[in-house]
């Protein structure tokens, strides 16, 4: 029987979904006027996954003057990061949230709307046994992290969205003392074959994602 997820948060990382904001690394695979929508299908999806996990507590950080914006697209919790790019993003999620009500709590990103929701789940009952609980990316990175208390420092901005993300954040973990569990391997969408890849893995099942999947079957551009 699963742990129960009363003392819990899911935290989305997002941004307002504005052209020449979102998912710019897929320029070269979709056409620019292409790039919000598709944005809006994955955060979309990835609050739907966090829904059927059954999480208690869902919610987006957001960059400094997007709340507005994104709390009228999205009809979940919305917190605006203090300070700016994502490590600042990621040190907020655990300030605002651990204690607030919340014990174990996970940062999410927005490029993984195609996870089983028993990763999840999975992923908060490793919290209740270690300090911190990471879900690598197959590039080196991370789609994940969660906690139990904030740790000021963790995430160093010049590593996130390079192929040592996971390494760096490994290293300063082993340097407090915190004990770090990983979820399985998962690839985000970052990249054009991460499109194709999660395209041809929608085609099979697109219940895991259906905005998205619905999306890439509609859409006029280049086939990815």
């Amino acid at each position: 029987m699963a742990a129960p997820l009363d003392d819990c948060a899911l935290v989305i990382m997002a941004k307002a979904p504005r052209a020449g904001r979102v998912k710019t690394r897929l320029a070269p695979a979709v056409p620019a006027d292409a790039l919000v929508p598709l944005y809006r299908c994955l955060i979309e999806d990835t609050v739907a996954l966090a829904r059927r996990a059954a999480v208690p507590r869902i919610a987006i950080v957001c960059p400094c003057g997007d709340r507005t914006e994104v709390a009228h697209w999205l009809d979940v919790e919305v917190v605006e990061q203090e300070g700016d790019g994502l490590a600042a993003g990621l040190d907020s999620v655990f300030r605002v949230f651990v204690g607030d009500g919340c014990r174990r709590v996970i940062a999410f990103n927005g490029d993984t709307p195609h996870l089983p929701p028993e990763t999840l789940a999975g992923a908060f009952a490793l919290l209740a046994r270690h300090d911190l609980v990471v879900g690598p990316t197959e590039d080196g990175g991370f789609y994940l992290v969660g906690a139990r208390s904030a740790h000021a420092g963790l995430f160093d901005a010049r590593g996130l969205g390079t192929g040592g993300a996971l390494r760096s954040l490994l290293a300063r973990a082993a340097e407090r003392g915190l004990d770090v569990a990983l979820t399985e391997p998962c690839y985000d969408v970052d990249d054009g074959s991460d499109l194709a890849r999660l395209a041809a893995e929608l085609r099979r099942t697109p219940s895991r994602a259906p905005r998205t999947a619905a999306w890439l079957v509609s859409w006029n551009g280049r086939t990815p």
